[in-house]
């Protein structure tokens, strides 16, 4: 048999990490990226243990995420300071195996994109379909057609592969949440740990990222206003929501002035994900993975990380001389039930987050805070405990 070939239709994490770990596996693979150069949009990303472990089965171990883990004490407060609930990252480090590393998403397009051979990715190009043609699948791009073996579909939550494989599928759903993200630069106020702070239908979020920059990001819920609004003014949106509350939010609001020397670019963006599951991860020689197949809210910081998790899983099922459909129907055995689980409790957050009733905010933080955190810590370990795939393929189901 010869040098097999894979199609990666997406350039971001998943399809890049996808990229990587069928390359190591002895593919040849050609990733069409639509965007003239690869970018990782202005915002962080918490690499999690179990997005660790998948990225160092693939090469990428600890020696790339040089710098600091996320340190202290992390969890959620209340808009005048108190703790809500607290988790030791030290302790949750030695459970897991690896400390969590928060990092800029263009430093993880970088890294990925470092780990493939020459001429792998093809910028401006974009997949616009796929067609299965006797032992191959053809894709279509605007470069012309590409034969492959098989063709992964990593062009997101908006995916035009997913809407010719599943067409009666209901597609995205707008979550009830909008949302701001931005990255300063390390200097002035220190973000100190990384927290998020619930309010009454807001939250905000300071994460510390490895290269010593702050990751910033603030959700609003959506019922009044409707999704697709947008404010005039980001930073006296921000301010007006958020200038009130604990310190060093007002000050790191401060840094977002379009008035500054050297103004931050602040992303607003509303919040979408598939509410109802695909039946499946594969069509025949397709296969979809990250938001493509389970695009999830941001709730538990585990999108990314199960995009990851895809990729690994992906290409130890498509091992060299592995019969592709077969691969693929083994590949959503392995990932369709874990993904679906996570989304739905991504979700349940969202709902908690958004509650804004003054009464009901009480009940939910007065419940947060009676948690033990060794409940808390025990219903993650499913999540983050996950370890990738280790010798010969498997149809088996992994939780």
């Amino acid at each position: 048999m010869g040098v097999r070939h894979a199609v990666v239709a997406g350039g971001g994490i998943g399809g890049l990490a996808a990229a990587v770990a069928l390359s190591r596996r002895g593919w040849r693979v050609t990733v069409c990226e639509r965007a003239p150069v690869l970018t990782g949009i202005g915002a962080g990303i918490v690499l999690a243990p179990n997005a660790l472990r998948a990225l160092d089965s693939i090469g990428l171990g600890p020696e790339v995420w040089a710098g600091d883990a996320l340190a202290g004490a992390v969890g959620l407060r209340t808009p005048d300071g108190r703790w809500l609930s607290r988790a030791d990252t030290g302790a949750a480090s030695s459970r897991d195996g690896l400390p969590a590393r928060a990092v800029h998403r263009g430093f993880l397009i970088d890294a990925l994109a470092a780990a493939l051979p020459p001429g792998v990715v093809q910028l401006g190009v974009s997949v616009t379909g796929v067609e299965h043609a006797g032992g191959a699948v053809v894709a279509r791009t605007s470069a012309g057609e590409l034969r492959a073996d098989v063709v992964v579909a990593a062009d997101g939550m908006r995916s035009v592969l997913r809407g010719q494989l599943f067409p009666r599928h209901p597609g995205l759903r707008h979550a009830g949440e909008a949302g701001w993200r931005a990255v300063l630069a390390g200097i002035g106020p220190p973000a100190r740990s990384a927290a998020e702070t619930w309010g009454r239908g807001e939250r905000f979020g300071i994460v510390p990222l490895v290269d010593g920059r702050i990751y910033l990001y603030a959700t609003v819920a959506t019922v009044a206003t409707g999704p697709g609004t947008k404010p005039a003014d980001h930073h006296a949106e921000l301010t007006r929501r958020f200038g009130a509350w604990h310190d060093p939010i007002p000050a790191l609001l401060d840094r977002l002035d379009p008035r500054n020397p050297e103004p931050v670019d602040v992303l607003h963006h509303d919040f979408h994900e598939l509410a109802s599951p695909l039946p499946r991860f594969h069509s025949g020689r397709v296969a979809l993975l990250g938001d493509a197949a389970h695009a999830m809210t941001p709730n538990m910081g585990q999108g990314g990380c199960q995009a990851i998790e895809d990729a690994v899983v992906l290409a130890h099922a498509l091992a060299s001389d592995a019969d592709v459909p077969a691969a693929l129907a083994a590949y959503t055995e392995s990932r369709h039930r874990r993904t679906i689980l996570i989304s739905r409790r991504s979700r349940r957050i969202g709902d908690l987050a958004r509650i804004s009733h003054p009464l009901a905010v009480s009940a939910r933080n007065l419940a947060v805070r009676a948690t033990p955190s060794s409940v808390t810590s025990r219903a993650l370990d499913t999540v983050l405990g996950w370890q990738p795939p280790s010798g010969p393929a498997s149809t088996g189901v992994r939780a």
